[in-house]
């Protein structure tokens, strides 16, 4: 592992640089803690261009804390729905009310009383941390590993938690206190727009005239990771059951994905069936009129990859399924999984909020 002492770090170079080419984002326009946070909670594992217009339509419909809080979970999940991680929006919930009920809508001032709020890690905290209050933590995301990687040449799998405490210390240690809220946001958007993980733009950052990296021509071949993230596949087979222009849906429970949100009737397989199998296994019955079985619709998770197909049944009477049963024209006010969307995007199911003639 390099020291700061063997390749020190340009810290006015990098804040020269990031005055003069960051992003016009509107959480940088304030130093309320509020919108900060509603900021990095949205972009945790989400891209800006991606998280945008989710924080202003957030910042819109939930002024303040309080307004936050106060809002039930299927306002915030149908707010949510399409950026994944769902987690993430629920405990974005708990934690408004939280502030809003025993904090008198004040967010904690100290790293370890942001540590406290549900949903808020290291980074986190000290993202808000600096950036509303200028505290002097360095916030270490996938993009500091990366620069700080490269710059000094570490050759440690990041992926070791020895590398990955000792990579944070570095941060620390080259830490501008004085600015600790623009050294932050500076190192994460030099690993975003510069630094990146394939190609890098190493004629545009500021740190290239020590960079160990880019003198040794290496960049492709840091940051070293060894794990390799194992992945499930899963086949979810939904039956739609279409009576009197209502169809039933129910929210999912606990200890699974896609917490809190809206789905049909599911049977889930260990394996991809054919159409015979997939009629056989969500047992439609004989006076049921099959409409149509979709085509397969697959869904990426970090951990998972779920294949999908859709079974619209027209029925005279309601199957004894669990849930409730609701208008299809009323469908779009509940939320759902990016996966279930799709399907509704797809099917003739609704037709601009309206029941189709199926």
């Amino acid at each position: 592992m390099k020291s700061k002492s063997e390749n020190s770090f340009p810290n006015s170079r990098l804040l020269k640089w990031y005055d003069g080419v960051k992003r016009d984002l509107p959480w940088r326009d304030t130093q309320d803690p509020y919108y900060i946070w509603l900021s990095e909670i949205i972009l945790q594992q989400t891209r800006v261009d991606q998280g945008m217009p989710y924080y202003e339509r957030f910042v819109e419909t939930f002024p303040t804390v309080h307004d936050l809080a106060n809002a039930s979970e299927d306002e915030v999940l149908k707010l949510w729905e399409g950026l994944g991680y769902y987690s993430r929006a629920r405990n974005l919930h708990a934690t408004a009310k939280h502030v809003s009920q025993n904090l008198k809508g004040e967010f904690p001032n100290t790293h370890s009383g942001l540590l406290e709020l549900k949903g808020v890690g290291p980074y986190t905290a000290a993202a808000i941390g600096s950036i509303a209050f200028n505290l002097p933590v360095a916030a270490v995301d996938g993009n500091v590993y990366r620069v700080l990687a490269r710059y000094y040449g570490i050759t440690e799998s990041i992926d070791d938690t020895s590398t990955k405490k000792q990579i944070g210390e570095l941060a620390q240690s080259i830490l501008d206190t004085e600015r600790s809220g623009d050294h932050n946001q500076a190192m994460m958007e030099l690993g975003a727009m510069v630094c990146t993980p394939k190609q890098p733009d190493c004629k545009a950052c500021p740190l290239q005239e020590n960079c160990v990296a880019f003198r040794q021509e290496i960049q492709s071949e840091l940051p070293v990771r060894t794990k390799k993230t194992k992945v499930r596949n899963r086949y979810f087979y939904y039956a739609v059951h279409f009576v009197d222009g209502q169809v039933p849906i129910h929210r999912r429970g606990e200890g699974d994905i896609w917490q809190g949100l809206y789905e049909f009737p599911l049977f889930e397989s260990e394996k991809k069936l054919n159409e015979k199998q997939i009629l056989e296994l969500i047992e439609v019955s004989e006076s049921d009129v099959v409409e149509s079985i979709s085509e397969e619709f697959k869904h990426v998770l970090s951990h998972q990859r779920i294949y999908s197909r859709f079974v619209l049944v027209k029925s005279d009477s309601r199957p004894n399924v669990k849930g409730k049963w609701v208008s299809v024209a009323d469908l779009r006010s509940f939320a759902f999984p990016r996966l279930i969307n799709r399907y509704l995007e797809r099917s003739n199911l609704v037709i601009e909020g309206e029941v189709s003639n199926i």
